[in-house]
């Protein structure tokens, strides 16, 4: 027993002793730039959503050709889908600056997450708002609603319900892919983790601490879906949910 515990304690001291700098890494880099890429990125994948649902009769953009919009669009989301995410980090940090862009590591960590998730996201809500019959528009165009208050009052509540699980998800494996950002330079917790193997020899300690931490946030994630998910669908089966 003496020879376990002997070489238990200094593993905890270890761990005692990263996990105050790690946590800090976590509210300071990773939070946040999860957060902030998500908001982001989930205007980007609405209006890249609505440019590729709608019809040129019922553009409500800015005037201009429709079928210019609808290629960018296509052409971006095609992109993004088709290229690594570790790619498109050093593309926009790495890549840039040899045409004197120069972009801090942060922002241009938001930049990257940010593009890849609204293509991706995209793609969730054209579904989602696919998925509304479309009598719901012919109805609201007989009654004299517009496109806009089509949109607003009557396929968007509706689609987010839709959507709500699958953007879920994605936001939880964007926080996991935050750990990307390390290799653009970022001290969030994976970099921190690899800072610290280098002076205490203890790589599978020093990961396997990263890997809970990540797998308790995400878990708090999957709670705070689960009861979103309830809430938004209490008034389905008459409210018996």
């Amino acid at each position: 027993m003496p020879i376990i515990f002997g070489s238990i304690t200094p593993d905890l001291k270890i761990v005692m002793s990263a996990l105050p700098d790690l946590l800090m890494a976590m509210l300071k880099f990773t939070i946040p730039l999860a957060l902030i890429s998500f908001a982001i990125g989930l205007v980007i994948a609405i209006l890249t959503a609505l440019i590729k649902f709608l019809k040129p009769s019922e553009n409500i953009f800015i005037k201009v050709p429709w079928n210019c919009l609808k290629a960018f669009a296509n052409f971006y989301v095609w992109l993004f889908r088709s290229t690594p995410l570790l790619v498109q980090l050093f593309l926009i940090f790495f890549g840039l600056p040899s045409l004197n862009i120069q972009i801090p590591a942060f922002i241009a960590a938001v930049i990257g997450f940010s593009l890849n998730l609204g293509a991706y996201a995209s793609e969730t809500i054209k579904s989602a708002l696919l998925s509304v019959p479309q009598d719901q528009w012919d109805a609201a165009y007989t009654l004299g609603f517009s496109t806009r208050q089509i949109l607003i009052k009557i396929i968007l509540p509706q689609a987010t319900r839709i959507v709500l699980p699958p953007l879920s998800n994605e936001f939880i494996g964007l926080v996991k892919d935050t750990s990307l950002a390390s290799t653009i330079t970022i001290m969030e917790m994976f970099q921190l983790s690899q800072q610290m193997t280098s002076t205490n020899y203890k790589p599978l300690l020093m990961y396997s601490l990263v890997a809970l931490l990540y797998a308790f946030l995400c878990s708090l994630l999957s709670l705070l879906q689960k009861y979103l998910e309830k809430r938004s669908s209490k008034f389905l089966n008459g409210g018996n949910n």
